[in-house]
């Protein structure tokens, strides 16, 4: 899907924020690519990302995986998506790290919002290729933004969500699901993990709507057990080999969670944790911020 006609003139280069004219930069006289259809805006100045390494993914070969159950459910996303798009003010919504249709996000494809899906790679639904830390476009564009599984893969949390914070218009949601008890995955792309109380401060110039544990305690254990397992192999195939081993005995445990998911300690122990927000027009105070805990040791 290609972006829309009105939407292009709200795009700004990354570097400088100067208005574009078919992708050249009226303020700094910056150029930038298309990779097919779809415009590259890296400022390659704070991005990891290099232009010319966007390419399309390349079709991996069916392995085991297809075969092995899954360790866990994310619990909370196609409600909290649903209320999202009940809360909207306005229907444009920007989703960071969008190639593909992130866990219950069907909720805001149904509810018949204009999705601007960007990512760092192209995808089947990459409409924009951009990083989070510099978002290529102007103030107040957004009526909603959602981030999801994607903050633990910037190297400056903090400055996404500033970003975030600018593009959306006065009054605007942002929905973020960042992990917490979770290994590394995406091998050197992973950075950062989030307490319930640390993903609250990340937000603290958005008002709380919601938040909480998305993906449970039952969740976390059976990553670890399967991680654990797979840090005794030493080639690729044994690591294969321990990972099955780790689904297989570890996957009943997510049957726990449903009932786990909302008990104040689950916050102590998630394998993700949730923010809802409206953009606020004051900061939340760390003094305030520890008042806000809710998990075990809550007096």
């Amino acid at each position: 899907m290609a972006v829309s006609p009105e939407l292009l003139s709200r795009l700004r280069c990354p570097v400088c924020r100067g208005a574009l004219d078919d992708l050249t930069c009226r303020g700094c006289g910056r150029s930038y690519p298309k990779a097919g259809d779809v415009p590259v805006l890296l400022d390659e100045a704070v991005s990891v990302f290099r232009a010319a390494d966007i390419a399309p993914e390349r079709a991996r070969k069916p392995g085991l995986g297809r075969f092995l159950p899954e360790l866990g459910d994310n619990l909370k996303a196609a409600g909290n998506y649903r209320r999202f798009a009940s809360l909207l003010a306005g229907r444009r919504v920007l989703v960071v790290g969008g190639r593909v249709l992130g866990e219950g996000m069907e909720a805001l494809a149904e509810a018949g919002l204009e999705l601007v899906e960007t990512d760092v790679a192209l995808g089947p639904r990459t409409q924009l290729v951009c990083d989070a830390h510099s978002l290529p476009f102007a103030d107040e564009t957004f009526d909603g933004v959602v981030v999801q599984a994607v903050l633990e893969h910037v190297v400056e949390p903090a400055r996404c969500v500033a970003e975030i914070h600018r593009v959306l218009k006065p009054g605007g949601l942002v929905y973020a699901e960042t992990p917490f008890m979770q290994q590394v995955h995406a091998g050197a792309y992973d950075f950062t993990r989030f307490t319930h109380l640390g993903h609250r401060r990340l937000f603290r110039a958005f008002d709380e709507v919601d938040s909480g544990a998305a993906c449970g305690p039952a969740m976390a254990l059976a990553w670890s057990f399967t991680y654990f397992l797979q840090s005794f192999a030493a080639t690729p195939a044994q690591r294969r080999v321990a990972r099955a081993v780790g689904i297989v005995a570890s996957f009943p445990l997510r049957y726990l969670d449903p009932f786990l998911i909302d008990r104040p300690a689950t916050l102590d122990a998630a394998s993700a944790v949730y923010f809802l927000g409206k953009k606020g027009t004051e900061v939340l105070t760390d003094a305030e911020l520890t008042r806000q805990y809710r998990g075990m040791d809550h007096r």
